[in-house]
């Protein structure tokens, strides 16, 4: 499985028009967090335009900073694919396009799923990988093309108004996170706002958390870039000024 998720990595980095489906595939994803960190903070960003069916991370070097999100629905990935594209995941722009083939996860749905022969996808993959090295040694000596700049990062827009009764002052409080929610996911969302210092959490209180900028102007931004924001279908989180 990983040897194929491989190839499709190196396959949606060369195609060019790719039909809209329900997967799409995410690269320049931050590396230095755990696999199952990684899924968690993916889950907290996508989550919000719709059910995921899976996410999948290889931790290799093949394959790092990339991974593939299975929306529920075809409407919900190309959201998603719109919206996310240049997000700024640990400041870095995420690039999504939609994945080359079907996960299996939606082929097992909808009833198309074949086991793959293992002795056939290795045999396939070999030739692949004899392709592309070929390919590479004839465009020795010229320029490989560039990409352009991409979509400015795109700021969360929030989902709902929230008023706060306390003053404004440069410390937030954040709550209805849900349980598993990580200190990482959480300045994951708030450092892409300028001012930005760190976040707290409460051991002992699981669903809130802290989040302190330079000064009140600063965290007025980002309670108002992130009231609201979906951390799961169920969870729209509530951004306040915290009490003095």
């Amino acid at each position: 499985y990983v040897s194929h998720v491989c190839f499709e990595a190196m396959t949606n980095m060369m195609s060019v028009d790719i039909a809209p489906n329900q997967t799409i595939y995410v690269s320049n994803v931050y590396e230095r967090l755990k696999k199952e960190e990684t899924k968690k903070a993916l889950l907290a960003v996508f989550s919000q335009f719709g059910k995921i069916l899976d996410i999948v991370v290889v931790k290799n070097y093949r394959l790092r900073g990339q991974a593939w999100v299975v929306f529920a629905d075809i409407t919900a990935a190309t959201n998603a694919l719109r919206l996310m594209q240049g997000f700024p995941f640990y400041d870095k722009p995420l690039k999504i396009e939609y994945a080359k083939t079907k996960s299996d996860v939606v082929a097992k749905a909808d009833g198309t799923f074949v086991p793959r022969d293992k002795q056939d996808m290795a045999t396939k993959n070999a030739e692949k990988r004899d392709a592309m090295i070929k390919r590479a040694e004839e465009r020795k000596g010229g320029v490989a093309p560039t990409g352009g700049a991409g979509p400015t990062p795109m700021a969360v827009r929030p989902t709902s108004g929230l008023e706060s009764s306390e003053p404004p002052h440069n410390i937030l409080f954040v709550e209805n996170l849900p349980p598993a929610t990580s200190k990482a996911m959480i300045t994951m969302l708030f450092e892409q706002f300028p001012g930005f210092k760190e976040v707290r959490m409460v051991e002992s209180r699981p669903g809130i958390a802290f989040v302190e900028f330079s000064n009140e102007m600063e965290s007025s931004v980002a309670l108002n870039g992130l009231q609201g924001f979906k951390i799961t279908q169920d969870n729209s989180m509530k951004v306040s000024y915290a009490k003095r």
